[in-house]
């Protein structure tokens, strides 16, 4: 292998400059490991195999590593728990679970995770495919928005992924930004869903178990009405929700329920609609006016009513913009040709044109209600911890409250372009914040 004496990246012997810091790449022994840092793995090999080269990402449940498989020869991104966090172990078992969960879900669009070891005392780490790109929270604070071909072609890969999870009775619960990495490509991005360590197995009487010890359960921005309740039968349909939460702030660059705190966001999600994202368009005209009423269907508060599955809600989305075809075609497109038929659809009057494809009162039929869960190959899924390429965003909290709550969502909880507090708001807060305990004592009680 080679590597970049810059930046000290690893590359394949075929490669001749670091495209990052556009300098000729080293041989790989004469380079060294990154320089500089007190991290006592630095420069080691862990369990014999993964030589750490260079720190990725620092979170607060554990560090991220670029590596070299020497057994393989080949880069990957290895993930070792802090040792405090080592130390919880219900942290550890979540770990555990996105692993085994990750390795039975082999996909283009899902993070491959290709092992797991506990090579020394408190010490335990996760290997997985090394991503060169950025998380789509990383490209919404640097543009606020998202261009809608690009983001046509980034939905109908999310869809793909998670449609396949689906099928396999896994529910991710906890979708949102951090956890939709971009991967560059030249026909466009290439997505990769992370962390499924939060993920739900339908029937799973254990992991519910692990659920109601405290840990977290989504993020509060992106959480849907009946996970933000606690359901028991709670399914793929709450993807759904967070999903239409994710296209509503890429589309506007704001989310579709805010408040104050955790519990205000909570109760905003329980009783309020937000406003029609084509009212909230940076740009007027930007948005067709169909667009309102998938986006509403996608948040809908009951499941029954709610758009029945990620596929049909990138269909949805891509035909409200005058798209031809099915997310599966535009998941291939390049964003320049999918901008095309947009504006070629707007001149068309098109835009006008797209009925409302789940306009109707009447429940929707679950498609996955009648498909067995997949077994897993091998050995059962064991409950983990959340993790992914990216650092989880909330330290191990206190209580269920504290851990639900702690710096989730867009950054922090950012209440910066609230208007000021009224009466009726302090009173909303505070009822909120009582439907909230209530909820947690009885999760608790469970």
């Amino acid at each position: 292998m080679k590597a970049c004496p810059t930046c000290y990246r690893l590359y394949s012997e075929e490669d001749g400059f670091c495209p990052v810091e556009g300098v000729k790449l080293g041989d790989y022994a004469a380079v060294g490991p990154q320089p500089g840092t007190d991290d006592p793995l630095m420069g080691t090999s862990l369990v014999g195999r993964y030589e750490i080269r260079r720190i990725v990402a620092d979170g607060g449940m554990g560090r991220v590593y670029e590596a070299r498989d020497a057994n393989e020869d080949r880069r990957v991104a290895v993930k070792v728990l802090h040792p405090e966090v080592a130390r919880d172990a219900v942290a550890v078992e979540r770990f555990k679970r996105e692993f085994e969960i990750s390795k039975d879900l082999p996909h283009d669009h899902i993070v491959d995770v290709s092992d797991f070891q506990s090579p020394a005392s408190n010490r335990f780490v996760m290997v997985m495919e090394y991503l060169e790109g950025e998380e789509l929270r990383t490209l919404l604070k640097r543009e606020n928005t998202v261009e809608p071909a690009r983001m046509v072609r980034i939905l109908s890969q999310v869809a793909i992924g998670l449609d396949e999870a689906h099928r396999r009775q896994f529910v991710h619960r906890d979708l949102k930004p951090d956890n939709i990495f971009l991967c560059g490509s030249r026909d466009g991005d290439v997505v990769k869903i992370l962390d499924f360590g939060s993920v739900r197995i339908n029937k799973d009487r254990k992991l519910k178990q692990l659920t109601s010890m405290g840990t977290t359960i989504g993020s509060p921005y992106y959480m849907s009405p009946e996970q933000a309740q606690g359901a028991e039968n709670l399914d793929h349909r709450a993807d759904v929700f967070a999903l239409g939460a994710i296209l509503y702030e890429c589309l506007t660059g704001t989310v579709p329920f805010s408040g104050a705190n955790g519990p205000a966001i909570l109760l905003a999600i329980l009783t309020k609609n937000p406003p029609p994202i084509t009212t909230k368009a940076k740009t007027p005209g930007l948005l067709p006016p169909a667009l309102d009423d998938v986006i509403d269907d996608s948040l809908a508060k009951k499941p029954e009513t709610r758009t029945p599955t990620v596929g049909a809600l990138a269909d949805a989305f891509g035909k409200a913009f005058g798209l031809e075809g099915t997310h599966t075609d535009w998941a291939k497109m390049p964003p320049l040709a999918i901008g095309e038929q947009i504006a070629a659809a707007r001149a068309a009057g098109k835009f006008e044109a797209i009925a409302d494809p789940f306009a109707t009162s009447e429940a929707v039929a679950d498609p996955f209600a009648s498909v067995p869960a997949v077994p897993a190959a091998g050995a059962p899924v064991t409950p983990g911890m959340p993790g992914g390429m990216a650092p989880p965003p909330a330290p191990l909290a206190a209580s269920a409250m504290d851990e639900a709550f702690a710096a989730a969502g867009p950054g922090a909880l950012d209440v910066s372009d609230q208007p000021p507090r009224s009466m009726g708001l302090v009173i909303g807060l505070l009822v909120g914040a009582l439907v909230v305990v209530a909820i947690i004592i009885v999760f608790l009680l469970k």
